[in-house]
């Protein structure tokens, strides 16, 4: 086409003139009509004769060039046409082969072909395999097989075509290639690292305000999300002999339920997670994540699998704190050595408390004061001795103040407990067997096992990789009164050092400020962008008979005012948790702050007296003559009036009309 083109161009201006040439003497001719023949006009070619001729060559050359060129694009065209369908028939040959291989491996005859026959024809490949994309119906011829000779089944997998009467019908389906998806989805939208209250609590909070939302907790341990409380509480003084398999409890109420948040069927698999319609809340048990990339938006686990994030939630909770003197102990101080937390330890501590003579916990704070009562109560049942030491005067010293402390520890004793107070451990070790307790001022305790109750340090291992701040006071890592460490990163339970806008920046190791802080961080999360205004409550048991709540900062440091009252049968956790229906007392508890007037009654309430049985009563706690923490002793359902009066912040003249609001005076 291009050389056609090239002599047209050369030819067209002895064609165009030409033409001209020609009708000029036909309009001379037609306007002097005269009949005198005129002698043909010479071309500039100067070839006799030749003028026209030459025009019609040229344009008949022309559409000759055209021509040409349309037949080579058309049979061209074809030869590729052809080239393509000869190409996709044998690679649908092919398929159809192996697929038929395949079927012969997978399904064997039942019975072996001892006939001698030869083999049927092959099948069509649209027997096996879906027809191949293409314009329109396309012709596949099968490949030609020889034929192959029947032969004894055998525990080798058959290669030869198959016999068609072995084969599926031809308008049975195709077998649907099934896609496997990794264990661990490598993209979460909601990222919570830790598997405790707190993240349950964010896990929920987010689903009711974002429905469809993929939820993707990581936690160390081997257990679904679980409430910690009745580790050292009501299991204890289950009947139930399996309790450390079932993990179920009886409430002070006498109702039965599991420690668990939910059962397994609650969740979805991790593995489905990314798939699921409507999303839902996966736990990833017994990963560790090991390092957090910011920037990036993804975290490591310890098994080196990466998961990226749109949002993420720390809420790591914390480790139980070890003593220095027996970490210098030995190895066979520390086999007899218990740091309580988590199902595991308390399933550890169970068995040994059945096998061992003697126990000593270390600590007066809830969670050994708690363990105390428990084991003590048991122990007039098996014989055990239960010891507990503490360096204050009294149990729990640190929160209440002295004269309730007292009475405390005279509760705890009564409970079958060796109370040990001002006891500072000097050092440890082990001798004949058992395990020597020696303290600074000479006196020497011998138990066969420790519990170690002495706090909680904040799990804070991700600060480093991922750049954030730990409060160098109090812990944890430092948020804001969102609880937000960075633009998509939040914390909540035990590991946030938060911004109270009440009582200022502070750290709260308690299952309510879990619940009520995981709820905070999840609506935060889907955008709500709520400060923490909400004080949360924690609680106490000692046993069924004794039992407070409390809320703010409740310091024995601080200046303390108590009101008490007398109490009566229904003043006691067990008789609270049979009128709200729960053992977890902070779950029957309102977020609501109580309002309008609540009924007060005339009788004027006394101050407490040494000696005085406390069996009920208000304790406040101030700072600059402002109520910033109040303890319910075996005082129950009253914490939204307890939470109205810190949030107010007033100074209050005489605390005794404040305590008439709690109604402690009432039959």
């Amino acid at each position: 086409m291009l050389k056609g083109k090239a002599v047209w161009q050369k030819l067209a201006p002895l064609a165009r003139d030409s033409s001209t040439l020609c009708r000029q003497n036909m309009k001379r001719t037609v306007l002097k009509c005269k009949t005198t023949v005129v002698p043909r006009a010479q071309m500039s070619s100067k070839i006799p004769g030749g003028e026209n001729t030459v025009y019609y060559i040229l344009v008949g050359g022309t559409f000759l060039a055209g021509g040409f060129y349309a037949y080579r694009t058309v049979t061209g065209d074809k030869r590729r046409y052809d080239e393509r369908i000869t190409e996709l028939s044998d690679r649908s040959s092919k398929l159809s082969l192996n697929q038929q291989m395949t079927y012969i491996q997978t399904e064997p005859k039942e019975e072996a072909d001892t006939s001698g026959a030869p083999a049927a024809e092959p099948v069509e490949a649209e027997t096996l395999v879906a027809e191949p994309p293409a314009a329109g119906p396309v012709a596949v011829e099968p490949p030609e097989v020889e034929p192959v000779p029947a032969e004894p089944l055998t525990a080798e997998p058959v290669a030869a075509e198959p016999p068609a009467a072995e084969l599926p019908a031809a308008e049975s389906p195709a077998p649907e290639a099934v896609t496997v998806l990794p264990e661990i989805p490598a993209h979460a939208p909601y990222l919570l690292i830790g598997g405790g209250t707190a993240s349950f609590a964010a896990a929920r909070s987010i689903r009711a305000r974002d429905p469809g939302a993929r939820v993707l907790i990581v936690t160390e341990e081997p257990d679904l999300p679980y409430m910690r409380p009745p580790l050292s509480k009501e299991l204890w003084f289950s009947d139930d002999p399996t309790v450390t398999e079932t993990l179920r409890f009886k409430q002070w109420n006498g109702k039965e339920r599991s420690i668990y948040f939910q059962p397994p069927s609650f969740y979805v698999s991790p593995q489905d997670l990314p798939k699921v319609e409507n999303g839902g809340v996966a736990v990833l048990t017994s990963k560790k994540v090991v390092h957090m990339d910011v920037r990036g938006n993804k975290v490591r686990l310890d098994d080196d699998t990466e998961i990226s994030y749109d949002k993420c939630l720390i809420a790591t909770g914390g480790i139980p704190r070890n003593m220095q003197v027996i970490e210098r102990a030995g190895e066979e101080v520390r086999k007899r050595l218990t740091l309580f937390r988590r199902i595991g330890d308390f399933k550890s501590l169970e068995k040994i408390s059945r096998d061992v003579k003697s126990i000593t916990i270390i600590g007066g704070g809830f969670l050994g004061s708690e363990l105390a009562c428990a084991l003590g109560r048991k122990s007039n049942e098996s014989g055990l001795e239960v010891i507990q030491m503490f360096p204050e005067k009294g149990n729990m010293g640190k929160v209440l103040p002295e004269y309730l402390s007292n009475w405390t520890t005279a509760k705890v004793r009564r409970e079958g407990v060796n109370v040990i107070s001002e006891a500072l451990v000097k050092n440890v070790s082990f001798k004949d067997g058992r395990v020597e307790i020696k303290l600074k001022d000479g006196r020497m305790v011998t138990t066969d096992h420790i519990v170690a109750a002495v706090g909680l340090e904040p799990s804070v291992e991700l600060a480093k990789s991922a750049g954030l701040e730990v409060d160098a006071d109090f812990g944890g890592y430092r948020v804001n009164a969102e609880l937000q460490a960075r633009s998509n990163i939040w914390v909540a339970g035990d590991a946030a050092c938060f911004y109270d806008i009440r009582l200022g920046r502070r750290r709260v190791e308690h299952h309510d400020h879990a619940v009520v802080s995981g709820r905070l961080a999840g609506e935060n999360m889907t955008g709500a962008n709520k400060p923490y205004w909400h004080q949360s409550m924690f609680w106490s048991d000692l046993g069924p008979d004794v039992g407070y709540e409390a809320i703010g900062i409740v310091d024995s440091s601080l200046p303390t005012v108590g009101v008490f009252a007398k109490a009566t049968a229904k003043d006691t956790p067990k008789a609270a948790t049979e009128m709200s229906g729960t053992g977890i007392r902070s779950e029957s508890e309102t977020e609501a702050v109580a309002s309008g007037e609540m009924p007060i009654n005339p009788t004027v309430p006394q101050a407490p007296l040494q000696g005085d049985d406390y069996g009920k009563g208000v304790i406040f706690y101030l700072r600059d003559k402002v109520v910033v923490g109040i303890i319910l002793w075996n005082v129950f359902n009253r914490m939204p009036i307890a939470r109205k009066i810190i949030k107010d912040g007033e100074e209050h003249g005489d605390l005794n009309e404040v305590a008439k609001l709690f109604n402690i005076h009432e039959d």
